[in-house]
């Protein structure tokens, strides 16, 4: 039983803070609350714990209303393009250390500038421009290992900044610079690795950090030291490198350019642009090597 002397109820006081008397109850929970724990509503007031409990309702609710876009919006924020490459490469370089069978998928993707060029006696194949970011050189485990450990940690940020779409077209598209440069500066080599590609973006990441106001620094301290290494390193090709890193560029500075929704168009004629020149660039320019 409750005694008779309001002073003396502890149904009379807070119960939140006891040394407080007060006679407002939650309208949900019918505790008695002091003003510093009321929060009001259009009929009565409630407490810390009701209004908890109301708005982790509400936000289920809005989550079940638009299940499709949350669940895409969650999935978008994990860089699934990155980790896919990633581990399709490494894949891809256990293949190559099979004896015969990884010599076989080794020349088949790598990429010979010939094989770039229609009339040179050999089969046309441009798509080696870009298959050859899957294979890398078996000697060198750090190759493989440097590339894949660069594009881990550009693509983390880079993928869910700009897209799938567009980091898949970065990735490609610097892979094929990388290409095009082999082949208009060294006709004469075979190359593999995705060295162009990755420094395509880290290109970009410099880029686009500086039109976002990013500090830049350690990217471009991380591009310099790459680019000595590129110059110094023996068996590296620079060309690749270089070519990667201009096209990184070329593709950022369009990215950052063609932001808003409605040069969404420009944007992707602008992608296709630069691979179409690439390609015919790489397909006509060195044409003149084999005459």
């Amino acid at each position: 039983m409750t005694s008779a002397d309001p002073r003396t109820n502890p149904d009379n006081f807070c119960y939140r803070h006891p040394d407080r008397q007060s006679f407002v109850l939650c309208q949900r929970c019918l505790r008695t609350i002091c003003p510093e724990c009321q929060t009001p509503l259009p009929v009565g007031v409630i407490c810390p714990e009701c209004l908890a409990e109301q708005q982790k309702g509400a936000r289920s609710a809005e989550v079940k209303r638009m299940p499709g876009r949350f669940a895409r919006k969650m999935r978008s924020d994990r860089p699934v393009v990155t980790y896919a490459i990633v581990i399709f490469t490494l894949a891809m370089y256990l293949v190559q250390l099979i004896p015969v069978v990884g010599g076989a998928v080794t020349s088949a993707l790598a990429f010979v500038p010939a094989y770039a060029v229609p009339g040179t006696g050999l089969p046309f194949e441009p798509w080696r421009m870009l298959t050859v970011a899957f294979v890398h050189s078996t000697p060198l485990p750090f190759h493989v290992a440097l590339n894949m450990l660069a594009l881990w940690a550009l693509g983390r940020s880079l993928e869910p900044l700009l897209g799938k779409a567009r980091f898949v077209a970065l990735y490609a598209l610097s892979a094929i610079g990388g290409s095009a440069l082999v082949a208009l500066i060294a006709p004469g080599t075979v190359v593999v690795g995705a060295s162009g590609a990755v420094w395509g973006l880290l290109t970009a990441m410099l880029i686009i950090g500086r039109n976002l106001g990013v500090n830049i620094l350690p990217i471009a301290i991380l591009l310099g030291i790459n680019l000595v290494f590129s110059f110094v390193g023996s068996g590296v090709s620079w060309q690749s490198h270089i070519g990667g890193g201009l096209v990184g560029l070329l593709v950022g500075f369009i990215f950052s350019r063609t932001r808003a929704q409605e040069r969404q168009p420009l944007q992707a004629a602008l992608l296709v642009a630069v691979g179409v020149g690439l390609l015919a660039v790489t397909a006509t320019v060195p044409a003149l090597l084999y005459l």
